[in-house]
């Protein structure tokens, strides 16, 4: 069972996945760097999660893994739903988009794929937009 499962509430589970993922991503290389924790503090916020749920996730033993789908239209709805978390300040920044490639990457998308999914993301979350319009965007 993952730790996700943990949780009952549909969001804040898919919340507390990314998150994990996230701080496993930002933790892969050893130590966190202090822009890395910075960052890893703000997704927290935008993500509500708990305090708690921060130091489980955070424990040096604990490795989530990112639950790569072989379906690519669950892999683009989990990065269509990271978008939506970077894009709640309205904007996204150099670590956001080191961290999102890494992310969809780690996700099943080939490094290629990944520029282009996150070129394209990158210019229609500058509006809002419902998982179909964006589906299709992406796909087109």
């Amino acid at each position: 069972m993952s730790f996700a499962d943990l949780y009952t509430s549909g969001e804040h589970r898919r919340n507390l996945a990314h998150f994990a993922a996230l701080a496993t991503l930002a933790a892969i290389d050893g130590e966190l760097s202090i822009e890395e924790k910075n960052m890893l503090d703000r997704f927290a916020t935008k993500l509500d999660i708990t305090k708690s749920e921060f130091e489980e996730v955070m424990k040096k033993e604990n490795k989530y893994p990112i639950d790569a789908s072989h379906d690519a239209e669950k892999r683009l709805e989990r990065l269509f739903d990271f978008f939506r978390i970077i894009y709640t300040d309205h904007g996204i920044d150099y670590e956001e988009m080191i961290l999102v490639k890494k992310y969809a990457i780690g996700m099943g998308f080939t490094g290629e794929k990944a520029d282009k999914v996150i070129e394209r993301s990158v210019a229609i979350f500058g509006g809002k937009i419902d998982f179909d319009d964006y589906l299709y965007l992406v796909k087109h």
